[in-house]
């Protein structure tokens, strides 16, 4: 196996954006491919591979809109009735980067979604959620994303498996191919807000992907707390991978790498406060040593491992 050295992700990352930017403003065919060439190469690395079975369609019923309807149907739930979804606005553009993703051949959450525990939403449904079910609000009118004579409303795509957290561009940016992404959750004070996630919706389900695939792909070892020496070894030794803070049920969780390895620090609420992938094993016992660590007894094997052939 070739060595890949995701010290270097943080420079392919920039390569990406260039490219997707060079592709046109109006994301022509080069830019929509540039844009999602980093997420088939990183699938691929950590080894993933199209299965060729059922694929979740982008308009396949969501099952948890359904399940709400009958809630309200059966009088459970407060919500108005009705065959027309309200939590959809049909006048809001839906960007071009969320349709090329649902259309990717490579789409690993399409192929595979048990992998990912979260839930899309399609059509994306605006928030504050006309129909009282969706518990986010809009976006306050002093806000970095959109100014106070915009609208302020966001809309979700994707959420939280219960829906914990939600992640939306803003409705007043719906026309850009590949706008920013927000997510609900606590500020640094506490209180619930919409937080920058990633810079672009291409560069959203990359980072999801990095959440989620060398979890079951990779070799793995957890720390519970990761003391003052470990934090400085990690921070000395690997390099940011140039994503912004994963914010996810509590977590503030910031990822770092070097060769065949990448490192979850989390810095907010989670049972553990550093989780290491690998390619192999042996490059987490590389990655221990450096760090002054005894891994020898704790590196799990790749749940993939255990998946029939």
């Amino acid at each position: 196996m070739t060595e890949i050295d995701y010290g270097c992700f943080h420079e392919w990352l920039e390569e990406a954006r260039s490219a997707a930017a060079d592709g046109g403003a109006d994301g022509g065919a080069e830019g929509g491919a540039a844009r999602w060439d980093l997420l088939r190469r990183f699938q691929r690395e950590w080894g993933y591979e199209p299965t060729g079975g059922p694929r979740w369609e982008r308009e396949e019923p969501d099952a948890h809109m359904e399940y709400v309807s009958g809630l309200r149907e059966a009088g459970l739930s407060d919500a108005p009735a009705g065959d027309a979804p309200g939590d959809v606005d049909a006048s809001l553009a839906i960007p071009a980067a969320l349709d090329e993703w649902w259309d990717l051949p490579f789409n690993s959450f399409a192929d595979r979604a048990e992998l990912y525990e979260t839930n899309p939403v399609r059509p994306p449904t605006v928030r504050p959620d006309p129909t009282g079910y969706g518990v986010s609000g809009a976006l306050p009118k002093a806000n970095p994303f959109v100014g106070p004579d915009e609208d302020l409303r966001v809309c979700v795509f994707m959420a939280e498996n219960q829906y914990c957290n939600e992640w939306g561009y803003p409705a007043a940016r719906s026309g850009l191919t590949d706008p920013p992404v927000l997510v609900s959750a606590r500020d640094e004070d506490g209180q619930e807000a919409w937080l920058l996630q990633s810079r672009s919706v291409s560069e959203f389900f990359l980072h999801l992907a990095v959440t989620r695939l060398p979890a079951h792909y990779g070799w793995t070892v957890e720390e519970g707390e990761a003391g003052p020496q470990l934090v400085a070894g990690l921070r000395e030794n690997l390099r940011p991978l140039g994503l912004l803070p994963w914010r996810e049920l509590g977590a503030r969780t910031e990822f770092f790498g070097g060769p065949d390895v990448i490192v979850a620090h989390n810095t907010g609420h989670g049972d553990s406060e550093l989780v290491a992938y690998g390619r192999t094993e042996q490059a987490l016992q590389r990655l221990a040593e450096k760090l002054g660590a005894d891994w020898s007894e704790w590196i799990c094997e790749p749940e993939s491992d255990d998946e029939e052939g």
